[in-house]
């Protein structure tokens, strides 16, 4: 099954077509152009350069977040166009399970972080064990405070992944030293991982609709949270 997958989860954007095991092409952007812009183009592109039709794609990814709220909303909008059309299930994949798919292969403790302001992170937790990716803490937004408390908790080495990667390496690697940074190459989204995120969902039979995708934001936009603390405090 040929699967295309999508990510415009945060600054860089990506998609990839991956048949089996096999990838056979990914393109990939970090340019700090918009997304609504870059991705269809992209899309486009690659299938074209796999000599892939549209129509042979069995399986549409996307990460449904946690990330930009505007990119998030762009990459499910095409996806869910693209799948609907075809008639084709779909896969949403979080943002951060798909950072721990960079580090496919050797046994190893992930945290992706992405930065999500204000002195939060969004951030999980995984275990790369003989292959298999075993989830250790749910998607969430917490400060760095409470991630260095979190990562200090586990009395392992830890693999940092994700755009809020050197951030948090900068700031506690003094009081961490098991902590580690993955390469530049690793650090970012993929949607080569996206797609081998959506493989294992669909290998147990977790693909939805289109119409079923949504995002997942962990909290309210800014707007949103200004609003109410201007409400708490009148």
């Amino acid at each position: 099954m040929k699967i295309l997958a999508l990510d415009t989860s945060s600054q860089s954007a990506s998609c990839a077509i991956l048949e089996d095991d096999k990838l056979l092409g990914e393109f990939y952007g970090n340019v700090n152009l918009t997304h609504s812009q870059t991705i269809m183009p992209m899309v486009e592109s690659l299938l074209t350069q796999t000599r892939v039709a549209l129509s042979e794609i069995g399986l549409f990814a996307v990460t449904e977040g946690p990330g930009s709220f505007t990119g998030l909303r762009i990459g499910l909008s095409a996806v869910k166009g693209m799948a609907h059309a075809l008639e084709k299930p779909c896969a949403g994949v979080s943002t951060l399970e798909a950072l721990a798919w960079n580090l496919c292969g050797p046994d190893c403790v992930v945290a992706p972080v992405l930065d999500a302001r204000c002195s939060q992170v969004y951030t999980a937790l995984f275990r790369w064990k003989d292959g298999v990716l075993i989830r250790l803490a749910p998607d969430e937004a917490i400060t760095i405070k409470e991630l260095s408390t979190r990562l200090k908790n586990l009395g392992t080495c830890v693999l940092l992944v994700g755009d809020g990667a050197k951030m948090c390496y900068t700031i506690l690697k003094d009081e961490l030293p098991g902590l580690g940074l993955v390469s530049p190459a690793a650090r970012f989204t993929r949607a080569a991982s996206v797609a081998l995120a959506a493989q294992r969902i669909a290998a147990r039979g977790g693909t939805v609709a289109p119409d079923a995708l949504a995002p997942a934001y962990l909290r309210l936009p800014q707007a949103e949270r200004e609003l109410l603390a201007k409400q708490k405090n009148s």
